[in-house]
């Protein structure tokens, strides 16, 4: 008798009798579960019906397990015993729920599979796991997994949410986006603090771009990871144009004991509390801060230096009265705005370059740092800046918005790179997708957006999941 299921490619190999692949059919299903949770589907997952709790325990406590292991058959077992105990602690509230009986099925298919007796002991929910103290990831997860084992008998009100992040970036003339997504153009020409907490302190200096014009763009960039008890000392790093070091200030590229394995970075290996990574020297280093979770890019793109910085919430709020001055934090001061709430002013005519270009073809200047040599600037027009700008960004946002802007403003192509890689940095960096794209105020697309949401075809993929399991 033939087999009902999905045809796609591979789908053979998980009938297989590999014991690896014998329960690829439930992980599937847990990833159905998964995401019909996230996408709003409560006609599948309503929040009386814990199955989905049940499922997530279950993978928490397999995902270690391999096969080549000692005491495999035996743990895996186990697990799956607290996960049939789970399914009939919620069988009540479940009734009726797809998949909650396709999570019983495959349960019970699992346990014949691997001669698993329905008595015994079973796993515990949450195993000890000890936290690497100098990884905030770590340690954050332990506190989460303990705060939610004290806090299941009491009420449901509580959040036991990860820890969110925030997103802080600084590129062109100089454009801001702070850590509550507002996007402003600003002067403030001269050092500012863009963070200043209990961790970190990042600091830029603007200077002034074309003569006659109130537009800055960033010149030097100071970081401070202040001192961490047993993970690292005081490290400061230091960029100006034309020197994007690969080191702190003392010459070291790192700080504290190894902590936990990397993969996929610089190759696989132990990496350190605090540690920088030259991705490509003298325009893109990355500065990682494991201890406290924080990643920060710096990029030199022409004469200037753009920033992009990830940091988790409740460090970004650890401040006292005497640090509230953060650009990241609250913006920039009204009267340092060049935006007018959300609405960049295009410049109404060209900027008087020959100065500018006298000044940028100095011996002094080296045309080795930017993609565009300093020399090449021009007088664009406004369209002209928007065919240049559309080489580059193909969405017109806030950043293609920023870019035209620039143009107009300077002359310099390296401002499109800029953008461009900004837009770039922020998308590896912010932790929320649909946050990504902000658009000028009262702009068609501003309009299209807000009104407009991806339709994910999870049904299609819970019954690929469910008709695969039952096989």
């Amino acid at each position: 008798m033939g087999r009902a299921g999905c045809s796609y490619r591979g789908a053979e190999r998980l009938a297989s009798p590999s014991p690896v692949r014998r329960f690829r059919p439930l992980l599937l299903l847990v990833i159905a579960v998964s995401c019909g949770a996230h996408g709003g589907l409560g006609q599948v997952v309503t929040p009386q019906c814990r199955i989905q709790k049940c499922t997530t325990d279950f993978v928490s406590l397999t995902s270690h397990l391999t096969p080549a292991v000692d005491g495999f058959h035996t743990e895996f077992c186990k697990a799956l015993r607290a996960y049939s105990a789970c399914t009939q602690r919620t069988a009540k509230s479940c009734r009726g729920n797809l998949v909650f009986h396709s999570a019983v099925l495959g349960i019970s298919d699992l346990m014949s599979q691997r001669n698993c007796s329905r008595d015994g002991p079973t796993s515990s929910t949450h195993p000890e796991i000890q936290p690497e103290p100098c990884n905030y990831h770590s340690r954050t997860q332990h506190l989460h997994t303990h705060s939610h084992t004290h806090s299941h008998t009491h009420s449901h009100s509580h959040s036991n949410s990860r820890p969110g992040y925030l997103f802080c970036g600084l590129f062109g003339d100089p454009h801001l986006r702070t850590f509550k997504d507002s996007f402003q153009t600003c002067k403030v020409e001269g050092a500012w603090p863009l963070i200043d907490n209990d961790y970190l302190s990042v600091q830029v200096t603007n200077v002034p771009v074309v003569p006659g014009s109130s537009a800055t763009a960033t010149n030097k960039i100071t970081i401070i990871f202040k001192p961490f008890e047993g993970c690292t000392d005081q490290r400061v790093y230091q960029a100006v144009t034309d020197n994007l070091p690969a080191a702190f200030d003392d010459g070291t590229v790192s700080s504290g004991d190894p902590i936990h394995s990397l993969s996929g970075t610089d190759g696989a290996g132990k990496v350190r509390a605090l540690w920088i990574s030259e991705r490509n020297p003298g325009h893109h280093v990355e500065l990682h801060a494991g201890y406290i979770g924080v990643t920060v890019i710096v990029r030199q793109l022409g004469r200037y230096l753009t920033l992009a910085v990830r940091i988790p919430e409740e460090l970004a709020q650890a401040y006292d009265a005497t640090q509230d001055l953060q650009l990241c934090l609250n913006g920039c001061p009204s009267a340092e705005r060049i935006d007018q709430a959300g609405h960049l002013p295009l410049p109404v005519n060209p900027p008087a370059l020959g100065l500018q270009l006298q000044q940028l073809r100095r011996p002094s200047y080296s045309s080795q740092t930017q993609a565009y040599p300093y020399g090449s600037l021009q007088v664009f027009s406004n369209e002209g800046a928007k065919e240049h700008c559309r080489e580059k960004l193909e969405v017109q946002d806030i950043y293609f918005h920023s870019c035209v802007f620039d143009l107009l403003t300077t002359g310099d192509a390296n401002f499109t790179v800029a953008a461009y890689s900004a837009q770039k940095d922020m998308e590896s960096l912010h932790p929320l997708r649909d946050r990504w794209r902000i658009y000028p105020r009262g702009s068609a697309s501003s309009i299209f957006h807000s009104h407009f949401q991806t339709v994910e075809h999870l049904p299609l993929l819970l019954l690929c999941s469910l008709s695969v399991a039952l096989m």
